[in-house]
Parts: C-alpha cells; structure tokens; sequence
C-alpha cells in the first residue's frame, strides 16, 4: 500500500505554476530523490508532503496511519540544549500526552478521560519514552549530555536527525541533508539512511549521494513531475533520451503549426474551401502553443582571465599553526605552480580556511616561512557569504552601482549579465536577504567571475547549488588556465576538477596526495596499511609460498603463488562473469516500473538481495586485483 499519493496536485505562487496537476506515489521502503533546478519547488512539494502548505486544487491522499518525520536544511542552534533533549523534542506531542495524563491523575479526572489517554499513549508507544531516546542515541553514537553549543555542525545534524528517527517514522523527508556537513559526516549519514527501512523523500545536490541511496529520481521541471526508475547515473541516461524526444515532438509541433497558419493566409479560394473544424484546431494548437512552458535555462557564465601569474604562485616552508592551544597544521612544507588545480578535505573545523589564509598571505603563520609568487590576482568565493550586503539587491552586490561591467574586454549591461545566472530583470533588483541559499551562490559566482583573476580561491561553493549549475561549474573550472584552491565536501566535485589533493590526516598532519577523493582514498595510509596487512594474513598460511616469494624477491622476478592461490586465480574470471551476470539481471527486476507496487516484503527482499549481489561482486573483483597484484610482486 502507498504511504502517499498526489492526483492531480496543483500549486501556483502568483502566475506561476510550481506543481502543474502532478501525479506522484511513494511506496514503503523506496528512496525517492528529488531533483530540479533552483527556485522549480522542491522544498515547497516537501512541505505539502508534510502537511505545511496546502495545495490549490488536486487530492493529496495519505494512509491515515503513517509517521512522517523531517529533517530541516537548517541546523539546530548551537545553544544550551542538551542533545538528549533535542532527541526528545522529536516527540513532543507524545511528552504532551504524558504530561496531560500526569495533570489528570492528579486533578483525579474521570476514568473515561483517563483510558482514552492511555490508549493514545500506547498507540504511541508513549509509556517508553526514555527507552527509545536512549536506543537513537546509542544507535547514533550521540552524547545525550553534550550541550548543543558545544557540538560541531555535523554533531549537530546527528542530532536532528536523532530527533526524526526516534518518531520511528513510516516516511522520512530530507532537504539539502548533507549541506555543511564534512566528507566524513557525510558518508556516515548515507549509511543512516541505507539502514532506514521507511521510505524516504529527499533533495540533494550531493551527486555521489544521489547516486547510491537513490532508487528512483523524480524530477521537477515546469511545474512537472517526471519519474525515472534507478539512481541518479541511469537517471541521467533516460532524461537525455527524454530532451531528444521532446525537441523532435516540439519540432514536429511547431511545423505543422507553421504549416496552418499559411493554409489559414491563403486567398479567397482557400477561404471558401477551408472547413471549420480545421479552424477549430488550428485555434487550439494556438492556445497550446502559448501555454508550452520552455524549459529554464541552465546559467551561463564564463571567467573573466586576468594576465597570468608567475610560474610559483605560493611556496610554504616548515609551516606550523595552533588554534586555541591545538596544533591544525604541522611542519607542512608545500609548493603550488601556476596551473594547479588543489583540493583541500578533511573535517569540519580541522584547519582547512586557516591554511587557505596561510597561502593568501593573509594570516602569518607561527612557524616557517611563506613565499608569495608575482603578478597574482585572486578571486575569493566566501562559504559564509560574507562578501555579500544582504540589504542590498543583486545588482548592487555585483555591480556596486554600476549599469555595465567588463568582461574579458567587453562592456555588457548588468541586467544582461545577471541573466546568465538565470536572473530575471525583476529578480536582479531584489535584495539578497529574500534570496534562497542557491540563488545566494549564484550571486557569489557573478560577483566573483566579474572579477579579473589568475587564482580563484573556492570555499565551499557547491553549498545549495543545483546540479545542472553545478555541473556547469566544473566544465568552466576544467577550461580554467589559472591556479585553483578548492573546499569542498562534494566527493564527485573533487574528483572531476582537481588534480592534487591536501588532506588534512589528524594531529595537524597534512598530506599531499595525486588526484581527486577517490585517488585519495585508495593512497591513504589506512588504505595502504588495510591492503598489506590482507596480503599478510594471506601469506602467513602458506610456507611455501614464502619461500618461492623470497627467492623471487632476490632474483628480481615475479612472484609465483601457491597451487591453492593460483586455482583460485584461475576460476575468478568465470565467477565474476557469473556474479555480474546475476547482478545485472537483479538490477532490471528493481528498476521495472511495477517493481515497488508489489507486496513490500518482497519488495524489501529483493532490495536486500541486490545489495548483497552488489557486495559479492565488489569482493570478486578486489580479490583479483589482489591475486594479480601478489602474482606480479607489486
């Protein structure tokens, strides 16, 4: 059975349409991704899921007997609360209920009252209270006598989350869930949720994170809800083939259109013969093409190159910092050349902002020495905004005043400028204050491309971006010959647009590694240190497969493995054949249109099924590159 249903949902903000007679269905145990361009209405389609705002016309239905819990986009605040209370807070109105009965057994309140709040409470589960606060601070690893002030903002979202979870909710809707939060926070969240067994309802720009929790996207496109079975790789795929599609039909459309219209012009003769119900289409192709709603364009925007930097643009020598008595950056030697493309990643709070003023010369450093590099002009993109006057509209935060800015040598008129952040003429004059988070960074990214610069200085700047933006983002960053310092917790970001990356290990220890996160993480120490301690344990049961190593590892061959680890070897190939054949064939059953409209133990069986097969053909494939690796003495 559905948890909920749209038919035919329509919601309109003045002339505008954000949900066009939408159909939407969310079955037990789905995660359903939602995805759109910024300002298309998806935090408003969450708050009519939640019963926040009601819609203009259309049913929305829902089984009168489900849970939905929510997790802000917004942190909790940092104050006195402790987190076992924050928890609590998630079941207030059970704590009302308990607290109503206290009141009334004390007042000695009729037995009639009495029983119909008993069986509330029970309903409710509300006689355990403290049990279950207590299991979702166990579950989640939170200190329940912490103070919120004290905490980071990732140990903030827990604990929001904390506050969800204990409702033990049948649907759990998520916005913009890991905004803020650090690559590691960010991977423990995903494992939260792939343990839900509820369903859930979520919007993210994390395409990393899309892509493995999701099990359908649903995407909002004027006023539209289209749905694609699969996550957000196979997503991409389909709505490709969708666009082809839909410009060949509108194509198609407009030509027989153009085609009427001539027929209609014609003589006198054509007048006489013409019938009336070809007029009569012909008006209503009219009216439907007026009401065609173009597909928004993505923002367009291009980098305004300044002259090119010396060869060295910063050099860092035995460079120590502290913070309050702790130690964020230690005895880090480093040199950055023009043309860099530099991650920085770690926790939240760890160092990273500090080292980036290290390198821009705007913080001394307490140890070693800093070498700056000639010529260099850099733009600064601020994570908190901070270059932003939140009173003033969007013309003056970019502009200051100015009608026109120049570009790479080219005078253009604001207005024209601001429309390709996809900013309307009416919304360029709105103060920054009424903006979203997205429409915030857009902002930030026309301020700050106006800006001649050989040295682009990016923190944290995919924060509440639309994934078409921010895919443009890193196509202009890929063509961008200057040197680039980037932030970001955004795992596939990294990956495509860095070529080095600074990780930040603990103890103020900072390392250099090639690549982007991905790259990382298979060189990072616990992941060398993972990988041999295997390959010994390995070894430590076949004696004869040392000896003939240390024969091989002193004449300089490969090594040869034992008769046991060759067999093994050898029958890889067809089990993995084998594996990813029954993966593959596990993975078009889930994908099917019809798949979660069956019964949802099966549903959930299934589900369960394909992560297993998903694991099995992981391990397969590690253990060949192992085998192969130890065959080849590497």
């Amino acid at each position: 059975m559905s948890l909920i249903k749209f038919d035919q949902l329509s919601l309109s903000f003045g002339s505008r349409a954000l949900l066009d007679e939408v159909n939407l269905q969310i079955e037990p145990g789905e995660r359903v991704a939602l995805v759109g361009l910024n300002g298309t209405g998806k935090s408003t389609l969450l708050k009519v899921v939640a019963g926040h705002q009601q819609a203009d016309s259309g049913l929305y239905w829902k089984d009168p007997a489900i849970r939905i819990a929510e997790l802000p986009q917004m942190l909790p605040a940092a104050d006195d609360r402790l987190v076992r209370d924050v928890v609590m807070s998630g079941l207030s109105d059970v704590v009302a209920l308990r607290e109503r009965y206290d009141e009334l057994v004390h007042q000695h309140a009729s037995m009639q009252e009495l029983e119909r709040l008993q069986h509330e409470l029970e309903a409710r589960d509300g006689w355990h209270l403290e049990q279950s606060v207590e299991a979702v601070l166990d579950r989640l690893s939170l200190p329940g006598e912490r103070r919120m002030a004290e905490l980071s903002g990732g140990w903030r979202r827990r604990a929001a989350l904390g506050a969800a979870l204990v409702q033990k909710p049948d649907l759990l809707l998520l916005d913009e869930p890991t905004n803020h939060l650090d690559i590691e926070t960010i991977e423990w969240l995903e494992e939260q949720i792939l343990a839900f067994r509820g369903g859930v309802l979520f919007i993210s720009h994390d395409r990393a994170l899309v892509d493995r929790l999701a099990t359908r996207i649903v995407e909002l496109d004027r006023g539209r809800l289209v749905s694609f079975p699969g996550n957000y790789s196979r997503y991409l795929e389909q709505k490709e083939a969708l666009l082809q599609e839909e410009e060949r039909a509108n194509a198609e459309f407009d030509k027989k259109l153009a085609q009427e219209e001539r027929w209609i012009r014609q003589g006198i003769k054509a007048r006489r013969t013409r019938n009336e119900g070809r007029v009569r289409a012909l008006k209503k192709m009219r009216v439907e093409r007026s009401e065609r709603r173009e597909r928004q364009g993505s923002a367009q925007f291009n980098l305004d190159d300044a002259a090119r930097s010396g060869k060295l643009v910063v050099e860092l020598e035995h460079v120590s910092q502290s913070y309050q008595d702790k130690v964020v950056i230690r005895d880090l030697t480093l040199t950055i050349q023009r043309g860099d493309r530099v991650g920085l990643i770690g926790p939240n709070g760890v160092g990273k902002s500090t080292l980036l003023k290290i390198m821009l010369g705007e913080l001394k450093p307490e140890q070693g020495r800093v070498r700056m590099g000639t010529k260099l002009e850099v733009a600064y993109f601020d994570q908190l905004r901070g270059q932003l006057d939140p009173e003033k509209t969007i013309i003056d935060n970019v502009s200051g005043g100015r009608e026109s800015i120049t570009i790479n040598g080219r005078d253009r008129h604001i207005i024209s400028y601001l429309q390709d952040f996809l900013f309307s003429p009416e919304r360029a004059r709105t103060p920054v204050k009424a903006l979203s988070g997205g429409e915030c960074n857009r902002v930030l990214l026309a301020r700050l491309f106006s800006q001649p610069a050989n040295m682009l200085v990016l923190d944290e700047p995919t924060n509440d971006l639309d994934i078409e933006t921010l895919e443009l983002l890193e196509e202009i960053l890929l063509n961008y010959e200057g040197t680039l310092l980037l932030v970001s917790h955004d795992r596939r970001f990294l990956d495509n647009v860095v070529t080095s990356t600074l990780a930040f290990e603990g103890d103020g220890r900072v390392a250099e590694y090639v690549g982007g996160y991905q790259d990382w993480l298979r060189q990072r120490p616990t992941a060398k240190r993972e990988q041999e301690a295997a390959i010994a344990q390995e070894g430590a049961g076949a004696s004869d497969q040392k000896a003939v190593a240390g024969k091989e590892s002193r004449s300089g061959g490969n090594k040869k493995l034992s008769y046991k680890l060759q067999r093994e070897l050898d029958a890889l190939p067809a089990q993995l054949e084998s594996a990813e054949a029954e993966l593959e064939t596990l993975q078009q059953e889930t994908s099917a249109p019809d798949f979660y409209s069956q019964d949802h133990a099966h549903v959930e069986q299934r589900l369960e099924a394909l992560h297993a097969q998903e694991a099995v053909v992981e391990g397969l494939m590690e253990r060949w590159v192992e085998l192969e690796e130890m065959q080849a003495g590497g």
